[in-house]
């Protein structure tokens, strides 16, 4: 009898929250029937703990730009689940590439896309996507934009999109296993930050002259759980103050 050969899908993710994600969606469409699924997060990554429903699943640290050859010899389909290293040309035109980005492509393609909106304005939600060459770019097989709160800081808004990406994996792995699934293409090359753009922000200059609007928008944008980030310099002693916000509607 002949026997199906079965997919070998390699997740590369620095985010254990959403790899416990991905594996409950294997278990759920019973995915693993069709392909067979491992995990991998960044090289450099030192504090990264497998979720604790990884029982069964094989996690190992992987450095795309040296290994992509044995990465294309290994496996026919390969995510990007916020991993924190760039997928090299040569990995891209391998093998069958995709990303769950946490922005709605175009918009604020590339670093922290809810901080930019936040500031921004502009729409905020998750992408599935093709990876091609370029950053955040490629043909979108789905999307779900979330809402933004007046009061919502980052860290909100980040949660409501992690919930986003775990529906569009829901609704799209198999397609994406048995290759069978519509794409469209992103309306435009929208706008692109890099994580310098974030490190620009999160300095805060005391001299600058804003309306409470926009100073809010950006502290909350900056807020993000326990994570120091906007800070201005103190001119006495020359160190660093951190800022974080609260917000709380009636």
């Amino acid at each position: 009898m002949e026997t199906t050969q079965l997919s070998r899908v390699l997740i590369i993710s620095d985010n254990a929250f959403l790899c416990g994600q991905f594996i409950g969606v294997i278990r759920a469409l019973n995915a693993a029937d069709k392909a067979h699924f491992d995990f991998a997060y960044s090289w450099h990554n030192k504090t990264f703990t497998p979720p604790a429903a990884a029982e069964g699943f094989t996690f190992t640290p992987v450095k795309v730009k040296t290994e992509w050859e044995r990465l294309v010899a290994d496996y026919d389909i390969v995510f990007s689940i916020h991993c924190k290293q760039l997928f090299p040309p040569e990995l891209v035109r391998g093998t069958r590439c995709y990303n769950v980005h946490p922005g709605l492509n175009p918009h604020n393609r590339g670093w922290f896309p809810q901080v930019f909106s936040l500031i921004n304005g502009l729409p905020c939600g998750a992408t599935l996507h093709e990876i091609d060459e370029h950053l955040d770019h490629g043909r979108i097989i789905g999307q779900q934009e979330v809402a933004v709160n007046a009061w919502d800081t980052s860290a909100d808004v980040y949660n409501r999109v992690l919930l986003a990406e775990t529906e569009l994996l829901r609704e799209h792995l198999m397609g994406i296993l048995v290759n069978s699934y519509p794409t469209s293409t992103p309306e435009g090359e929208g706008n692109l930050n890099l994580k310098k753009d974030f490190d620009v922000l999160c300095h805060i200059d005391l001299n600058e002259q804003a309306s409470y609007k926009d100073v809010i928008n950006r502290l909350r944008a900056l807020t993000h759980g326990n994570l120091n980030n906007a800070y201005f310099i103190d001119e006495t002693t020359n160190k660093k103050v951190f800022i974080q916000i609260k917000l709380t509607p009636e």
